[in-house]
């Protein structure tokens, strides 16, 4: 490679290249603004566990970053294959990014399958590592290779680098006292090593976390940790690698504070714990394990010093069934799952419709319908968040719209829960939950007072003096009711699926009654406060495109694009989808054409034409993966000039 060559990275995102420099002794060293590489390989080659780990260093070196990790739902998929084949894709930048971006520079594909199954997604000029000694006729025949992609000239448009990691591995490993099949389970080490020297990634970090990890196993550590370094020390030796490349820290791009790396899993579950600990009550999570929301129960399961108690139940029904218990019994209760979960919930979430109590259900979404695409992303889920029940129940539904901002939509969950007393759902997703970002860790004092006052006494006189407590006496301003912890002397009340008497909580089967009661548990959601949707349009645009959830990044980036070449076009989304905001109606008013994006066929298309009777034109894509920027753009340009 020369330093005429344009970097993968100009002509894949249209990044800057800066001064390309040599320092005494060492390899050119050329400056990025941005870099997007996937690391690709069976699911047994710790693919996952490499990108994670130049992730953290990424984090730690100061760069803005968005990870896309994909992988098959098979606990071990068949080896050598297309449909086993995982990925981890970063995009690291040295200024604000939105996306994990949609075509690779780079490329590390530890088999064929690996290179099949990616070079699709590669621009020209993209760079290629390869694992030659995995480039056997059988497995390249196993994948539909009938020549080696190395050799016949089908990668000549790229930058391909031939590298024979595992036999470097297993030469690096010889004084350890490791089989071959043991030393060759560290090449993905060697490739993390070789790409934290290509991008003058910290060691540090990756060096230490080996050591935690194998702490037990001091010698798989140490084979570890000299994988590492040799695939480091191969590429500063190596005449292969000419160039390493710089992306600076993204100072700019931040406020002022203390940041980590985060997932949305990690996120939400954090913010759970910080709603419990603002609202001063006990948190409780009833779930059963399911992908892609388990990891919430496995965060959440650490923190009992938090006062966080966790039950992994039989089932679904169970899970909720113990939290709605826990709600009615004083605590912040919760519920995670997915899709398939949620079905199987929907009576007791009713029920908590009918009682009357705060319950989050944290719903992270993947691709359906039944048990469906257990590792992808979708955003299908909204109108069964909605309208899921039997009978009238309406739920309130809020939507994180990054990783990080996972944490603030908990927060926003257990403040509308505890406040209305009602079930409220978080719709997440797949893409949000398993993908990171960096996130300033909050101060105490930004946090929300969500303290609540339970009830202590009497609330109501009747006709002739006596003082009573009436469990559905309702706050005039929020009209919840009051939330009586059993055991509490004088208040005792029934408890049940019946519909209740307005006031009382008895069983009621009066007509009126029942009329009553179902509109006022919809006021209640319709009358709950939420802030006003906020709308970007600098130049008075015609059209605005709306986006809800995971949305969010690609929408942006696909927005920046088209303004960034002239083009107007306004953009809002939404956290609240149950109840709207209040200004929604008169924001999609003053356009000319309305535009909305979803990973579904088009649900929340489907509420706001209802509801607002605008024609709202729908951008679809169900393929369990988030949206492209570019392609993004060209669906909006195309609404422009239409």
């Amino acid at each position: 490679m020369t330093s005429q060559v344009s970097s993968p990275a100009e002509q894949a995102d249209g990044a800057v290249v800066g001064e390309q420099r040599r320092v005494a002794g060492t390899k050119d060293v050329r400056r990025l603004d941005r870099v997007i590489i996937r690391f690709a390989g069976d699911s047994g080659d710790g693919m996952q566990l490499t990108g994670d780990r130049f992730t953290s260093e990424t984090a730690t070196f100061g760069n803005d970053l968005s990870t896309l990790p994909n992988f098959p739902a098979e606990i071990r998929a068949p080896a050598g294959t297309l449909p086993g084949v995982s990925s981890f894709q970063l995009h690291f930048a040295d200024h604000d990014i939105l996306t994990p971006g949609d075509a690779p520079n780079v490329l590390v594909a530890m088999n064929p399958a690996a290179l099949k199954a990616n070079v699709g997604d590669l621009p020209r000029g993209a760079e290629i590592i390869v694992n030659t000694d995995e480039f056997t006729k059988r497995a390249m025949q196993k994948v539909g290779y009938e020549a080696s992609p190395l050799e016949d000239g089908s990668l000549d448009g790229y930058h391909l680098h031939p590298v024979p990691l595992t036999t470097l591995t297993v030469e690096a490993l010889k004084e350890f006292d490791l089989s071959r099949k043991e030393a060759e389970r560290s090449k993905n080490m060697f490739a993390l090593g070789l790409l934290s020297w290509m991008y003058h990634r910290p060691t540090e970090g990756t060096e230490k976390f080996l050591r935690t990890k194998f702490a037990r196993k001091p010698d798989i550590a140490a084979a570890n940790i000299a994988a590492f370094r040799a695939g480091w020390n191969f590429g500063e030796t190596t005449e292969d690698f000419a160039v390493s490349y710089e992306v600076a820290p993204a100072a700019k791009a931040f406020p002022v504070g203390t940041y980590r790396n985060i997932s949305g899993n990690l996120a939400l579950a954090y913010g759970l714990v910080a709603a419990s600990r603002q609202a001063d009550l006990p948190l409780y999570l009833g779930s059963y394990p399911i992908t892609p929301a388990s990891d919430i129960l496995h965060e959440l399961s650490k923190h009992k010093n938090f006062g966080v108690r966790t039950f992994q139940a039989e089932d679904e029904i169970a899970g909720i069934g113990a939290a709605l218990g826990a709600a009615f019994g004083g605590s912040l209760a919760v519920t995670t799952t997915s899709g398939p979960g949620v079905a199987l919930k929907s009576e007791t979430i009713g029920l908590a419709v009918s009682l009357e109590l705060p319950l989050v259900v944290v719903d992270i979404q993947r691709g359906g319908p039944s048990t469906g695409l257990p590792t992808k992303t979708e955003q299908a889920d909204l109108l069964q968040a909605m309208y899921g029940r039997n009978g009238e129940a309406p739920v309130p539904v809020v939507a994180p719209c990054t990783p990080a901002d996972c944490f603030d939509a908990a927060l926003e969950a257990a403040r509308i829960a505890l406040t209305y007393r009602t079930p409220v759902f978080l719709l997440s997703d797949g893409y949000l939950a398993n993908g990171s970002e960096p996130w300033r860790i909050p101060e105490p004092d930004e946090l929300p007072d969500l303290r609540v006052q339970f009830a202590q006494g009497p609330n109501h006189t009747t006709a002739d003096g006596t003082e009573v407590f009436r469990p559905y006496k309702r706050d005039t301003k929020t009209l919840a009711r009051p939330w009586a912890v059993p055991g509490t002397p004088g208040l005792e009340h029934r408890i049940g699926g019946i519909e209740k008497q307005d006031g009382t909580g008895n069983i009621s089967y009066d007509p009126a009654n029942h009329d009553f009661m179902v509109r006022t548990r919809q006021a209640k959601v319709d009358g709950i406060e939420v802030p006003d949707v906020e709308v970007d349009d600098p130049d008075g645009a015609r059209i605005l495109v709306l986006g809800w959830g995971s949305t969010y990044g690609p929408i942006t980036a696909a927005v920046r694009r088209l303004r960034a070449a002239g083009e107007s076009i306004a953009q809002a989304h939404l956290r609240h989808l149950n109840p709207f905001p209040k200004n929604l109606g008169a924001v999609l008013g003053r356009y000319d054409k309305v535009v909305i994006p979803e990973m579904n066929l088009g649900q929340l298309a489907t509420l706001v034409r209802a509801k607002y009777l605008v024609d709202a034109h729908s951008y679809n894509q169900v393929n369990g993966m988030p949206f492209k920027a570019e392609q993004l753009a060209t669906a909006l340009k195309e609404a422009i000039d239409g």
